[in-house]
């Protein structure tokens, strides 16, 4: 039997990776990176690859804005969700020092979860693509002044060293990925649903959304907007909510919102992952 294939954005050591690997052990599953997550979900829209591990929000840094922009663009669903607790590494070069380090390298996310602990050192942040991409990138350029933000797996990989462990600013510091496919799902234990609507910009056009669900007495675990880029402060809303589409109360609302919006898409059907 072929192995079911699994993209991600990043490096290995990436914690995408890591969670890809959790929810999907091998040898039924390999595992495929792509540096941006653009291509990523090229990867899934063309079959490059079966399934794609993608962030979608942090638990201190929000929402992850590139992931919800190609959720509207491409023809892609979520089939379910993970949470993985985040651990930051401060990560150099065998032969450095902490005394040589002036910068540090590492996504964007990644440097924004550690904001005080970089200000408390006097260290330069430098976004890069991605975290363990960031070790690759020191370790391969020889830059010996400077360090890198990634997991401890990250430097088990690239033979690096740990100046420093946990620095993440909050020690209650989570990543939520979705698991996106070509293929949408809806499974009897399936008990949380996402949603992307769109909506006319006068007043109580939210309202009139919201009351289908607090009608039906609909638990709705996740609101957020992003903007639709199409028409000036207009917006996207991004949904989660507790459920399933074969329930009555949540098809009809489902159903009739569908009727008074401007664009709706069922993004998936899964069921909720638990926080460890």
């Amino acid at each position: 039997m072929s192995s079911f294939r699994v993209g991600f954005q990043g490096e290995s050591g990436s914690y995408s990776e890591t969670s890809a690997s959790i929810e999907f052990p091998t040898p039924n599953y390999s595992f495929v990176p792509f540096k941006s997550f653009r291509e990523l979900f090229d990867g899934v829209e063309n079959s490059v690859v079966d399934l794609a591990v993608v962030p979608i929000e942090n638990s201190t840094e929000g929402s992850v804005n590139e992931t919800y922009d190609l959720l509207v663009e491409k023809p892609l669903f979520v089939i379910g969700e993970i949470y993985q607790k985040i651990h930051h590494c401060l990560i150099i070069n065998k032969t450095s020092t902490v005394e040589n380090i002036s910068t540090v390298y590492s996504h964007p996310q990644a440097l924004a979860q550690c904001r005080r602990y970089l200000q408390s050192k006097s260290l330069e942040s430098i976004p890069m693509y991605d975290t363990a991409g960031s070790v690759k990138f020191i370790k391969e350029s020889l830059k010996y002044d400077a360090a890198a933000i990634a997991s401890k797996r990250a430097a088990q990989i690239y033979d690096m060293k740990i100046l420093d462990e946990n620095i993440e600013d909050n020690s209650n510091n989570y990543t939520r990925f979705f698991v996106i496919s070509k293929t949408y799902e809806n499974k009897p234990d399936h008990d949380k649903i996402s949603v992307i609507f769109s909506i006319s910009h006068t007043p109580g056009s939210l309202y009139s959304i919201l009351k289908e669900f607090a009608t039906r007495k609909i638990n709705l675990t996740r609101i957020e907007s992003r903007p639709t880029k199409n028409v000036p402060w207009e917006y996207y809303f991004f949904v989660d909510l507790e459920g399933n589409t074969n329930e009555k109360r949540i098809s009809d609302s489902l159903s009739s919102i569908e009727n008074i919006v401007k664009f709706f898409k069922l993004l998936g059907s899964y069921k909720r992952a638990e926080i460890n």
